[in-house]
């Protein structure tokens, strides 16, 4: 998993509520964090096809940072 390019993605949704994704293009895995604005991130692990990043340009994900979905991902966000 060390050599692998993770690639990020956000979506803003109603009510402050928002989406990240990390996606491991090697091994069709992605980790989803979806942040509220008063109660803990959800996080979960999916498995994603071949069509994911045409997916999330569909469904209105734009590129996010590493270090943004890092820190929630750790807590300190």
């Amino acid at each position: 998993d060390s050599n692998i390019v993770h690639q990020y993605f956000k979506k803003q949704l109603a009510n402050n509520v928002t989406l990240l994704v990390k996606v491991n293009p090697l091994r069709l895995k992605a980790t989803e964090i979806t942040i509220y604005p008063n109660q803990d991130p959800e996080l979960r692990e999916v498995d994603v096809d071949a069509d994911i990043f045409d997916d999330l340009k569909a469904d209105g994900f734009t590129e996010a940072s590493a270090i943004e979905f890092n820190l929630y991902l750790s807590g300190l966000a």
